[in-house]
């Protein structure tokens, strides 16, 4: 029952495949208690009975009282465990299934991440993480232990009188078998109400993130007309899958109803027969208020159960993905990074094509192109944030397929287009760069980046919080701090992506020199469109769709009239345009 099968099937740990087994444990213990109960209260009317009809004497009503009290104290007991068992060690179970997804996702290459935005991932993490909680804490051990525990309470009533016991449970079955017959609907409802939700929420994120934008356009009534559409129709797709497993769920819990007036129309027929007494078809009517209690509960659970599934194959999914894996040595001789025929494809489309070129240690090696042509991704296949389709990326010798990912980038700094910053301290920010560095380091990287101007006139200086993604600094600043970042890390090799692309002229001046004084004799990698920044490299490989067109000093490629001596005379001409 409780196999790989059953945890795959609802995205359980180890740990949590044991919790449910302690929480069916437990909810069996729990119903038969109760059945124990009812047990007390039948022997006590069949002696009342036999006082009323013979005339007799209760024989020693203490041991009632005594069996109460025990019947009472062991309920007590014995629900609290179950708490315990289901709710309790459930939590724990949220817990680790969080911290799970998160070690996960970390290890993920980002092709992972392409093809799932943002809002998406969100509603797994949180959403699909609830409703899964949900299950694993109010359906699978109440659900599984309510089978047991009637399986049990229904060989007994066999082995007491069989045809009673058909009168009672005949219902049960047949419920169940017209709940099951509607899986597959609720799945299907299921997964439009998870499209519908994740669209809702997408366009939420969407709206907001470009608010600016919005009404910069004037168009928030066509954005707001929009969200509307979307929420009406996640209301609508939410209640017609609702009312769809409503129809079923009380549909079975009538069936299974029947089972009361079949036991009585039984019963009443055995007693006319002289076959059974009245004692035994109290007994079973005793019993019917519990074998139905769980299962009419159990009704909702199964199709909540069903509901889950959606929400547990996308926490599988993501379980299922696999992770960039490698060996956690990683020793190069040298920082030399080596591309050898290395082909790289995003969404069945190529963006690479048998592209080979080194970036020598001590060197800066300029990737230029159009847009489009590959450079930001050639940054990213170096550092093994995606892994390519064919060909070898080496850095210092060593294959990086075949290293931990994040071992490799403990010998990289990045500084991308899109600055990513967390809504905390400037410190802290910046010290993102290497963890445990001093303050009096953070503060040099910052002045080497020439961030520490704007810094001091910040409320707080360096302890002012910059809000979601910097949003208190303007770009150029935004910019600044994640080059400040980069040269705290002080890694052997740079990666920088139009890393001065925000910055004004005097500034950016600023940052080259900075850039030029602490990246001697680092293995650097700098994309850039302006002519300006990569004229003092050391070696340019020009890109254009996806392939390498030539590639050289920049004394070399200007002689050779290329590619890009043409990109520099275009370049050149802009810079004389002016407003007539």
């Amino acid at each position: 029952m409780f196999g790989e099968k059953f945890r795959r099937k609802y995205a359980l740990s180890e740990q949590g495949v044991k919790n449910t087994k302690k929480g069916t444990l437990r909810t069996v213990i729990v119903n038969l208690t109760v059945m124990g109960g009812i047990g007390i209260l039948y022997y006590m009317m069949t002696e009342y009975m036999d006082v009323l009809v013979k005339g007799s004497e209760i024989s020693n009503p203490a041991k009632y009282i005594i069996a109460v009290i025990a019947f009472l104290v062991l309920s007590l007991l014995t629900h609290m465990q179950q708490y315990r068992a289901t709710y309790g060690l459930v939590y724990g179970e949220v817990k680790t299934m969080r911290i799970g997804l998160a070690e996960r996702l970390r290890k993920l290459p980002l092709g992972f991440f392409g093809k799932r935005d943002l809002a998406d991932l969100t509603e797994t993490i949180m959403g699909d993480v609830n409703r899964m909680e949900h299950v694993w804490s109010h359906v699978l051990g109440y659900l599984y232990g309510s089978f047991i525990s009637t399986g049990i309470v229904a060989v007994m009533l066999f082995v007491y009188d069989w045809r009673l016991a058909i009168a009672v449970l005949w219902g049960v079955p047949v419920a169940f078998i017209l709940l099951f017959g509607s899986k597959k609907m609720s799945e299907r409802n299921a997964e439009k109400t998870k499209r519908a939700s994740v669209a809702v929420s997408d366009e939420i994120q969407e709206t907001l993130e470009n608010i600016r934008e919005i009404r910069a356009t004037n168009q928030e009534e066509i954005y707001l007309q929009r969200l509307d559409k979307k929420i009406d129709k996640q209301e609508y797709v939410m209640k017609h899958g609702e009312f769809a497993t409503g129809v079923f769920v009380n549909a079975a819990s009538v069936i299974m109803r029947l089972g009361v007036a079949t036991t009585i129309l039984t019963g009443a027929e055995l007693i006319l027969h002289g076959k059974v007494d009245f004692m035994v078809l109290f007994m079973f009517l005793l019993v019917i208020t519990r074998v139905y209690a769980p299962f009419d509960q159990s009704l909702a659970l199964i199709a909540e159960m069903f509901l889950s599934q959606v929400s547990a194959n996308r926490l599988m999914e993501i379980y299922e993905t696999p992770a960039a894996t490698g060996s956690e040595v990683f020793s190069p001789n040298g920082n030399d990074i080596v591309f050898k025929n290395v082909s790289f494809a995003y969404d069945d489309k190529d963006v690479l094509k048998n592209v080979s070129f080194t970036a020598k240690e001590g060197e800066v090696t300029a990737l230029v192109g159009p847009s489009g042509s590959g450079k930001s991704t050639v940054a990213r296949l170096a550092a093994r944030l995606w892994d390519i389709e064919s060909g070898t990326i080496t850095v210092g010798g060593i294959d990086i397929s075949k290293i931990e990912p994040e071992v490799l980038l403990g010998k990289f700094s990045m500084v991308f287009q899109d600055v990513v910053l967390f809504d905390d301290t400037v410190m802290e920010n910046i010290r993102l760069g290497r963890h445990g560095a001093t303050d009096s380091e953070v503060i040099k990287a910052a002045k080497a980046a020439n961030c520490d101007e704007f810094i001091q006139k910040l409320p707080d200086g360096y302890n002012t919080r910059i809000g979601e993604n910097g949003a208190k600094l303007s770009g150029g600043e935004r910019q600044r701090i994640s080059i400040a970042r980069a040269l705290l890390k002080n890694a052997p090799i740079v990666l920088l992506d139009e890393a001065t692309a925000s910055l004004d002229v005097e500034n950016e001046t600023k940052v080259q020199d900075a850039l030029s004084r602490l990246l001697a004799g680092k293995t650097v990698l700098v994309i850039a469109h302006r002519m300006r920044t990569v004229a003092v490299a050391d070696k340019i490989v020009v890109l254009t769709g996806g392939k390498i067109a030539e590639q050289g000093s920049p004394d070399e490629l200007m002689n050779k009239n290329g590619m890009y001596a043409h990109m520099a005379m275009l370049q050149n001409e802009s810079g004389k345009w002016s407003i007539a």
